[in-house]
């Protein structure tokens, strides 16, 4: 995926993905990291979910459970606030009935969106328990078979069980089908009840980044954000 190119166009005024993109593809950030079409289909689950999962739950799980290594405290809070940024950008989308997801795209030209699927079901996967009304639901579940018929399981298989032709069918739709099901997905939860509200930009900073060739102490602020102590929070698992 590391050298494909994105199908997808943004105002760099309001949020700066190719920034972000060159982060997650660096040395710097974590091997387990999330690359940026995997990213944006987990902030879209995010964003529009059942329920509001704060960023101290799902930013440590972009970079796999580890810390980026940031060069620099404006570094750090670039790359965060670009994150932030999306977020909302993607709740401004949804608003207005124009959600642009980030797909890659082949050297021929060929959307590929199963990254992005596979994102926004670590999404659903983070709060199962409140997406079942969704997955239950005989008139509104229909949403997600175009996203969940993209994912694979561990084996490389359909995760729902598709044949390879009704598999390669939804594929060559997904670009003009994931849009709308989103659309209704985020519709079908608000008539449940108050959607998520957009997250300050600087929700994310880090009062004392990671920086590069260093470690970070066990005392020192967590470096995904969450304002605990390392040892409190990503430390627990290290």
């Amino acid at each position: 995926m590391r050298d494909q190119t994105l199908a997808h166009e943004v105002a760099i005024d309001r949020v700066d993905l190719a920034a972000l993109d060159k982060f997650l593809m660096s040395d710097r950030s974590p091997v387990d990291s999330m690359m940026l079409s995997q990213l944006d289909g987990f902030l879209t689950g995010i964003a529009i979910g059942p329920e509001l999962v704060r960023p101290s739950e799902w930013l440590p799980l972009i970079w796999g459970g580890e810390a980026p290594e940031f060069a620099h405290l404006d570094e750090a809070n670039a790359i965060l606030g670009s994150l932030m940024a999306r977020y909302n950008e993607i709740l401004r989308e949804i608003a207005d009935d124009a959600l642009a997801p980030i797909f890659w795209s082949d050297r021929n030209g060929t959307v590929i969106a199963e990254d992005w699927a596979e994102g926004f079901l670590q999404a659903i996967m983070l709060h199962a328990d409140a997406w079942e009304p969704l997955f239950t639901s005989k008139h509104d579940g229909r949403l997600l078979f175009p996203i969940l018929s993209l994912c694979c399981d561990k084996s490389g298989n359909s995760l729902l069980g598709l044949p390879p032709e009704a598999e390669d069918h939804i594929v060559e739709q997904a670009q003009e089908l994931i849009p709308g099901c989103v659309i209704g997905i985020s519709a079908y939860w608000r008539r449940k009840g108050p959607r998520p509200i957009s997250i300050p930009l600087n929700a994310g900073r880090q009062p004392e980044p990671r920086r590069a060739a260093t470690k970070v102490g066990r005392n020192d602020p967590c470096p995904c954000g969450s304002g605990r102590k390392f040892k409190k929070c990503c430390g627990q698992a290290a």
